[in-house]
């Protein structure tokens, strides 16, 4: 997969890309990544990418023309069709359902944003989707597309070291995941549930099925109420 990341400050995903799952599947040549500088494509001789809003109010917005100069410089970087998506406060929250779709793509274009956001037009003249990752308001979408690109690539076919592993995680099966125990078996007086060193896979299945709507009950009763859950006989 090529994921094109369009940014004001690109060097911020240098060390994320090179880093855990993100870089075991640069690694592996699973994914590649191409950052590109929207200032880059700015006629301003100050490389200027903003100004102040019109009707007046706080902040900047990014100006249209460099925008989507950008957009369309990197979308015609490779022969097959990006799915593009711009990283904004009022896009679709972002779902483990909506990485898993992404993670089935040959190209994602990423599009972060900055300042008070994007001017309207942006929206209208390019075929993009609008993502975000929660109900609050960060600095810029870098770190909002770091949360799309980490959540897709381990999705991706041969990136985590067990093939299972994601479909385990919370949200996965619509509940958050059961507790997890490790070595050793009884650590301050406190131990493990004895049905986790039973060896009777049946009962240790049930068991993290019980615990996991038990902890979601307790903690996202939201996903219960949505219907996501399964019969756990």
């Amino acid at each position: 997969m090529r994921f094109d990341i369009l940014s004001l400050f690109p060097e911020i995903f240098d060390a994320f890309l090179k880093s855990s799952m993100p870089g075991i599947a640069l690694e592996k040549g699973l994914v590649r990544y191409c950052l590109h500088d929207i200032r880059d494509y700015s006629e301003d001789k100050h490389k200027k990418v903003d100004d102040r809003p019109y009707g007046g109010g706080p902040g900047m917005v990014l100006r249209c023309e460099p925008v989507v100069r950008a957009f369309e410089a990197a979308a015609a970087m490779d022969k097959r069709p990006a799915r593009a998506i711009m990283l904004t406060p009022q896009g679709k929250t972002f779902r483990q359902d909506m990485a898993a779709d992404l993670a089935r793509e040959e190209r994602l274009l990423l599009l972060c944003g900055h300042y008070e956001g994007f001017d309207e037009r942006i929206k209208e003249m390019l075929p993009i989707e609008e993502i975000s990752v929660g109900d609050y308001v960060l600095s810029g979408g870098e770190s909002a597309a770091m949360v799309v690109v980490d959540a897709v690539v381990r999705l991706i076919p041969g990136v985590l070291g067990h093939k299972d592993s994601a479909g385990n995680d919370s949200f996965s099966d619509g509940m958050l995941e059961y507790p997890q125990y490790t070595r050793p078996a009884v650590y301050r007086g406190s131990g493990v549930p004895e049905v986790l060193l039973s060896g009777n896979h049946k009962e240790i299945n049930y068991w993290r099925r019980k615990e996991a709507e038990k902890r979601t009950c307790a903690r996202r009763p939201d996903l219960l109420d949505s219907g996501n859950t399964q019969d756990s006989e």
